[in-house]
């Protein structure tokens, strides 16, 4: 099969390599999966667990990805909740190889069904984006009706999401990003925006949840923000800042079926919209992923046509 894989941490894409590798096998508890379309996160390339396994013993080469949308093709011993043939879309384990290929073996409780209505560049779309937003807004940021959110970059794959996720739940959302992406932000359903480059953010006075997807100054800023009792979440790594009367939660998303089904659920009733930056090919990828093109959605591999 082509599959996607890097070998030296120092490379960056420059390392990234379109090779045959032998075709993936299932283990207990495992399916096969023909990838249809993929998901990439830039930052993959500076994960440890890309490079190394849990007893961190170095795991190269490595394939990269880890969303995926496809169809079952085998299911391993004791596998149950799945059958062959079945459209399924998912999250698979850091440690493991990805899906930055034509068929990757994976944990057949990190997927969830996908409805035959729900293209597969759509699909692969959602389970990094879809999963951090559901997680970080209600499982740890516990979001209530009437509670107002401040989701930084609101125009990209995540905040999208969480800006449209948190809507829906009745909450005031203020955006955040660059001045090009403030009528994206508010298509997406934020109800005012807030250009980092030049208006205040401390304009925007007191919030209940923070979402940071930045960390740096504007992480420090914002927990300023946070009312008493309320929540600054991030997704950039463990951090010191602490709202004054609040509290921080940083967190790694992880595979849910039943989360990453409601997401699904919602894209099929039209309540959600994906946030679909640049789509290619298996065999143009890698010169995808290295351009320098300004990209606020998120990049889907096609593997299958």
């Amino acid at each position: 099969m082509k599959a996607i894989v890097v070998t030296d941490p120092a490379a960056g894409t420059a390392g990234m390599k379109l090779v045959d590798r032998p075709e993936s096998k299932a283990a207990i508890n495992d399916v096969v999966v023909e990838v249809y379309a993929a998901g990439f996160v830039n930052t993959e390339l500076e994960w440890p667990s890309t490079w190394a396994d849990r007893a961190f013993r170095e795991r190269t080469p490595s394939i990269l990805g880890h969303e995926l949308a496809g169809v079952v093709t085998a299911l391993g011993y004791g596998t149950t909740g799945l059958s062959i043939g079945q459209r399924v879309v998912g999250l698979s384990d850091w440690h493991r190889d990805g899906t930055l290929a034509e068929y990757v073996a994976m944990e057949a409780r990190n997927l969830a069904p996908l409805p035959g209505d729900v293209d597969f560049t759509v699909g692969a779309s959602l389970p990094i984006s879809g999963l951090t937003a559901w997680q970080g807004l209600f499982q740890h940021g516990r979001l209530q009706a009437g509670q107002s959110v401040l989701a930084h970059g609101a125009a990209g794959a995540v905040g999208s999401i969480v800006t449209q996720l948190a809507r829906e739940a009745g909450a005031y959302v203020i955006g955040t990003g660059r001045a090009a992406d403030r009528q994206r932000a508010l298509d997406f359903g934020a109800h005012e925006f807030i250009e980092l480059g030049s208006d205040r953010l401390e304009d925007v006075g007191g919030v209940d949840l923070v979402f940071d997807v930045i960390g740096g100054d504007i992480q420090k800023r914002s927990a300023r923000l946070v009312r008493a009792g309320g929540t600054l979440v991030t997704v950039v790594g463990p951090t010191d800042v602490r709202p004054a009367d609040g509290r921080t939660i940083d967190f790694v998303v992880e595979a849910d079926r039943v989360q990453l089904s409601e997401i699904v659920q919602r894209v099929r009733d039209g309540r959600l919209r994906t946030n679909i930056g640049k789509v290619s090919s298996l065999d143009d990828a890698i010169a995808t992923f290295r351009s320098t093109e300004r990209r606020t959605g998120k990049t889907v591999i096609r593997v299958r046509p």
